[in-house]
């Protein structure tokens, strides 16, 4: 039942340790529950415990909950400065002058945590441009980043 989520995380080159008899499955949503709160659980419910995330058509997309876990781990990630901590959770791409570290794999094609200078999991992005190469430009495509909610909902309304 877990595998989406465990096939995603491998993406990051890290794995994660989950309690399968934890993970909770309502529709196509994943969350992560406590022993006590699954006892009282309904059948049919909303939200509980932390949303691990959802799929949708065929494709796996995180909680924030999730990244944060793998960002403990030794995931494939970035750290990035202030000025791009704050274009990245605006929506906008990376360029390499505002990588301040890189951990893991840094080639074309592979997924990276992006992480602030306080290690806080900002979302994720896909390194287009190998990070060890001098270049100009984008180098980090921004997938998700956690400014997505707010533009959601302005888009919304």
């Amino acid at each position: 039942m877990i595998k989406p989520i465990l096939d995603f995380v491998s993406l990051f080159g890290t794995s994660i340790n989950l309690n399968e008899n934890l993970v909770v499955r309502v529709g196509n949503r994943y969350f992560l529950v406590s022993e006590d709160l699954k006892k009282a659980m309904l059948r049919d419910f909303f939200c509980a415990g932390s949303y691990l995330g959802k799929i949708k058509n065929a494709i796996f997309f995180p909680g924030f909950e999730l990244l944060r876990m793998m960002a403990e781990k030794n995931a494939n990630r970035i750290v990035v400065d202030k000025k791009t901590e704050w274009l990245f959770i605006c929506g906008r791409d990376i360029f390499k002058q505002g990588i301040t570290t890189a951990t893991g794999s840094s080639r074309r094609g592979d997924y990276v945590l992006v992480l602030n200078r306080h290690n806080e999991c900002l979302g994720f992005g896909r390194i287009i441009c190998d990070l060890n190469k001098t270049t100009k430009g984008v180098v980090v495509k921004n997938v998700l980043d956690v400014g997505d909610f707010l533009r959601r909902e302005t888009h919304a309304s």
